[in-house]
């Protein structure tokens, strides 16, 4: 299997058969032996009975039907686990992308090497307010945070080796952060091609301004987890021991300070309390810590590495 094209897909009933016939287009061009696997992300419409449709006339579509609304990183990681294709490629379902850069995208995984490449709509048909400003702070501060030289994060049209596919997990929102999710697990090459945007030309958008709220929490949260996770303490207890070293210094300044002068109330010293504080947090983020390596430690994955074997003698 030359190509697996993974859509996920929410109320597209319009646009999936002018979807399917361009893509078989372009794979008939390139002789690419291909599958199309369409996601149905708990549709109120006709869609399935389309993706139904489509499949009687032609084998290489496949089809997962939800049956509710779980969301784009849900659809996507189960079109991963079912991708056969030595290079997956994820497109939107409302046709704002082209299957004309297939083509490209899959030179640069096979012959540029690649680990992934996300598409980069440099030139947007969506409302600037709405979209492109936003979309534009929030590329910044994820390319600050991460690292990751990327201009669209959120690009739905991207390009993947087959094994960064099978080594990730996207969950929750996470659609967003799959480029730092293949860093984190050690997929250093990750490039960018400028793509082809749009207008919609069929249906609705589905998505609001809470995605942008949930997209930096979502961004700090996998931030925390790919540095932390296998080791907490070193997060948990390097402040927990931090504001525990602060608190009890301020205390022996204080107790010091008590010894020396008869008449010097703790009580009344609004400083007393704040070591106090500082103490009991403390002592909190360390077993907190402790803890976290309880668990980390006793899970299944926690000695799990992805090792790329390769046969022959090299010399």
């Amino acid at each position: 299997m030359d190509i697996s094209v993974v859509i996920p897909l929410l109320n597209e009933e319009e646009s999936l058969p002018e979807l399917t016939a361009w893509i078989e287009k372009v794979m008939q061009e390139n002789n690419f032996l291909y599958e199309v696997i369409f996601v149905d992300d708990g549709s109120t419409d006709e869609s399935w009975k389309v993706i139904e449709s489509l499949r009687s006339q032609n084998n290489c579509i496949k089809g997962i039907k939800f049956q509710r609304n779980y969301g784009k990183s849900a659809a996507l990681n189960e079109a991963f686990k079912a991708a056969k294709g030595d290079v997956v490629i994820t497109m939107d379902a409302d046709l704002q992308d082209s299957p004309d850069e297939i083509p490209a995208l899959r030179k640069m995984i096979l012959e540029d090497k690649f680990d992934l490449v996300s598409g980069w709509k440099k030139k947007r048909y969506d409302n600037t307010f709405t979209k492109n400003i936003p979309s534009k702070l929030f590329n910044a501060a994820t390319r600050s945070i991460s690292g990751i030289k990327l201009h669209d994060f959120n690009c739905g049209l991207k390009a993947y080796n087959k094994k960064v596919v099978k080594s990730i997990e996207v969950y929750g929102e996470m659609h967003r952060y799959i480029p730092v999710l293949a860093k984190t697990s050690g997929f250093k090459k990750i490039g960018e091609k400028v793509v082809e945007h749009r207008k919609r030309k069929y249906g609705t958008t589905k998505f609001g301004w809470s995605r942008f709220i949930n997209g930096f929490l979502d961004l700090a949260s996998i931030t925390f987890v790919g540095k932390f996770g296998k080791r907490p303490m070193h997060f948990f207890g390097l402040w927990g021991t931090l504001f525990f070293l602060l608190g009890f210094a301020v205390s022996i300044y204080l107790i010091a300070t008590k010894l020396m002068e008869s008449e010097f109330s703790l009580t009344n010293r609004p400083s007393f309390y704040i070591a106090l504080a500082a103490m009991i947090i403390g002592t909190q983020l360390f077993l907190a810590g402790f803890l976290g390596e309880l668990i980390s430690r006793n899970a299944p994955e926690r000695n799990y590495y992805l090792i790329e074997t390769k046969t022959g003698i090299e010399s």
